[in-house]
């Protein structure tokens, strides 16, 4: 059983390497962000909660996402493990998760605070079918329609550069000292994020020494 944690600033993709993880190794990916996301778009009593804060420009606290994740991991549906995106972020909620759980590894996938900057400003989301797009990374075939609905791409609402500056600020005041935890246990890899996508994978994927999934095998034999 595989269960890791991914770790990283907005823009680092980090939710694209635990999907990627996820994929290729059978574990199931938790992101905590999503998560709270499909609370808020459902309405419920959860969702209402989390809404308030968000509206108010607040961080969600440490007892409402420890509840989600609480929740989401009594499931049990991590026969073969699980990986977590977007938790913890503090020290207080590394400490209630070891509280309870064990951890193979912590992958932190690095970028600076300008390459933040630029990915973020340069994402658009569609308004209607809730896609993401990037105008670095994954561009819409016609400037500014999304091309699976046509609905109108535009940016998020905190997707600004105080907005960015603050959280940044939070993610080095709160979320790196946290490693501390788990740099005690000698689990955590760092990589780097500037990367592409599949080079940030190849080397998490050595850093943890992991086999290759069986279909990148099968396809190694065929070859």
């Amino acid at each position: 059983m595989n269960k890791f944690i991914v770790m990283g600033p907005l823009g680092s993709g980090k939710s694209t390497q635990a999907s990627l993880l996820a994929n290729a190794y059978d574990i199931v990916h938790i992101g905590v962000g999503e998560i709270l996301r499909w609370n808020i778009k459902s309405h419920t009593k959860l969702g209402a909660r989390v809404r308030r804060f968000v509206d108010a420009g607040q961080l969600v606290p440490d007892e409402v996402v420890e509840e989600v994740v609480q929740r989401r991991l009594e499931q049990h549906d991590w026969n073969h493990g699980f990986v977590l995106d977007g938790f913890p972020r503090n020290r207080t909620q590394a400490e209630f998760f070891l509280e309870s759980y064990d951890i193979d590894a912590v992958v932190v996938v690095d970028i600076p605070d300008a390459v933040v900057l630029m990915r973020i400003m340069s994402r658009r989301l569609c308004a209607a079918c809730h896609l993401d797009y990037n105008l670095i990374l994954h561009r819409p075939m016609v400037a500014h329609v999304c091309d699976i609905c046509g609905g109108r791409l535009s940016t998020r609402a905190d997707d600004n550069p105080d907005a960015l500056r603050s959280r940044l600020h939070n993610y080095h005041a709160n979320t790196r000292p946290m490693l501390d935890l788990f740099r005690a246990r000698g689990i955590v890899l760092e990589v780097d994020g500037v990367k592409a996508p599949e080079e940030v994978q190849r080397e998490i994927r050595s850093g943890l020494m992991l086999a290759d999934p069986p279909v990148m095998r099968s396809a190694v034999c065929a070859s």
